[in-house]
């Protein structure tokens, strides 16, 4: 490693937190130097938790426009009927509800940089509207005709495979390739764990630096621990965990009996059950109700899938179930117990009202995932979109 790629390393870590010398995050980091000086858009993809935000930061924070607005913007968040005059701005009285005339993302990014978060999931027709922008710099707010021009850099990020939604009609192609001018992909914790020790210390100091804790290390068998999870939410979790772990534990120095306390039981991936008769997309569920019949029991087989797991995990390990609910969280006892109720769903489906058995899964999936509703939409095979409506019908908000 030259003397200019420590200088890089060190002031992506000190100014944005991008820590990582894996080959991996070394590809990503070389990119992200090189893209960010330029005026290109950026893709920027990989799992949830990943740090696809941080990168687009750094992206401006490295860019000519750092003096600028960066907008973020979610686009999974938004429901579909608003994101068009959230991005692009309204007139008074475009729709019902637009009491006054208002400026959209693009304009409040204007010489700076907005980043389109979960782009895969924006509507086919807004789509043309980002691809103008992209082209040329014009767009016109929703209830108007007059062209209005801003100068804004796109970056554009997504845990979603663009290539199947463009396959499959549901994503532009020509905006897909104008997005991509430069593509960074990120790789999940699991693809760099040798990353997990200067990820742990570097959260681990920030929080002891801000709660007043004299942190000292970590033991190797406790270290070990942490490599050896899968971190299904990748530096997102890990960096969480080491939060909460050092804030509760108030330890200066962290043994491995501290970090099982935070640990959530793994479960063996598997694969899962997906009957051709019932599997079904995203924009069918949404047209028909009564599809969703499909991905609901697609779930219960995928929830007795878990439970099957979880006991041959206790018994591979030679662990009691109590003593693994003894050492998790209410919140864990509670998933817990609900995993067991959703069990018994499962064998008196017959009889249970759909509405219910959607309620309820929706409940349980919410649970599990800490009230994340995007990994629970991903769990229920329902768009996030569909689940906020969901959650609205069922008075669940």
């Amino acid at each position: 490693m030259n003397v200019s790629t420590i200088h890089s390393d060190k002031l992506l870590e000190k100014k944005f937190g991008i820590i990582g010398s894996a080959e991996p995050m070394r590809k990503a980091k070389k990119l992200l130097l090189k893209a960010a000086p330029t005026e290109l858009s950026v893709l920027i993809t990989g799992e949830t938790g990943t740090g696809k935000e941080v990168f687009a930061k750094a992206v401006h924070g490295l860019s000519k426009r750092k003096g600028n607005n960066f907008v973020s913007v979610n686009c999974g968040a938004i429901p579909e009927t608003l994101l068009e005059s959230e991005l692009f701005g309204h007139e008074k009285g475009a729709f019902t509800s637009a009491a006054e005339q208002r400026k959209g993302f693009f304009e409040t990014a204007d010489k700076g940089t907005i980043f389109l978060d979960e782009i895969g999931e924006m509507p086919f027709e807004t789509q043309v509207k980002l691809l103008r922008v992209l082209e040329s710099g014009e767009f016109s707010r929703l209830g108007s005709s007059d062209i209005r021009k801003v100068d804004v850099r796109v970056i554009a990020a997504t845990n979603r495979e663009l290539e199947e939604r463009v396959e499959q009609k549901q994503f532009r192609q020509d905006l897909y390739f104008r997005l991509r001018s430069v593509h960074i992909q990120l790789p999940s914790l699991r693809e760099h764990p040798e990353d997990i020790e200067a990820l742990f210390y570097y959260f681990a100091n920030n929080i002891a630096n801000k709660i007043g804790l004299d942190f000292k290390g970590i033991s190797h068998e406790a270290l070990e621990i942490l490599k050896s999870q899968t971190w299904e939410g990748n530096v997102r979790e890990l960096k969480n965990m080491t939060e909460t772990m050092l804030t509760l534990e108030a330890k200066e120095f962290i043994e491995s009996e501290n970090v099982t306390k935070y640990i959530r039981p793994s479960l063996p991936r598997h694969t899962k059950v997906r009957p051709t008769a019932l599997v079904t997309t995203n924009q069918q569920s949404d047209d028909n109700p009564n599809l969703e019949l499909g991905i609901i029991f697609r779930t219960l087989l995928e929830i007795k899938n878990d439970i099957q797991d979880l006991k041959h995990e206790v018994h591979f390990n030679s662990i009691k179930l109590d003593e693994i609910v003894a050492n998790q969280n209410e919140i864990m006892i509670q998933t817990a117990d609900e995993v067991i109720e959703n069990d018994e769903m499962l064998e008196s489906f017959d009889t249970l009202n759909l509405a219910d058995i959607e309620k309820r899964l929706i409940v349980f999936s919410l649970n599990r995932f800490e009230g994340n509703r995007r990994l629970a939409a991903k769990e229920l095979g329902i768009s996030e979109r569909t689940l906020y409506r969901k959650l609205k019908q069922y008075d669940l908000e």
